[in-house]
């Protein structure tokens, strides 16, 4: 079982194929990905977007649900149930798209 819920800022560029729209540079996407630690989730992460014809570029974490808490970030009850599906699954969980401008 995954240890934890990581959540991931990911930068995607543009690839044949990606689904993104065709005036978009590229998109950042929220995950919420398990892992026994940061890097098996960013991996994780990695790997599911590649094989969804996305091209990630960079990846920020933002840490467990803890870790933000501690940090003093609010965080809703439709992000919980996010992450807890995420832990639930031991998947990676896109939560949200968001289009760059070219």
């Amino acid at each position: 079982m995954a240890g934890a819920v990581y959540t991931l800022l990911v930068e995607v560029g543009r690839k044949a194929g990606d689904g993104l729209p065709e005036e978009a540079a590229g998109a950042g996407l929220v995950c919420y990905a398990a892992g026994r630690d940061e890097a098996e989730a960013v991996r994780e992460t990695v790997a599911v977007l590649k094989q969804a014809d996305l091209a990630p570029l960079d990846v920020t974490s933002y840490g467990t649900l803890e870790e933000r808490l501690a940090a003093g970030a609010e965080i809703d009850e439709d992000e919980r149930a996010l992450m807890r599906r995420a832990a639930d699954e031991n998947a990676v969980i896109v939560a949200q798209v968001t289009p760059f401008e070219n």
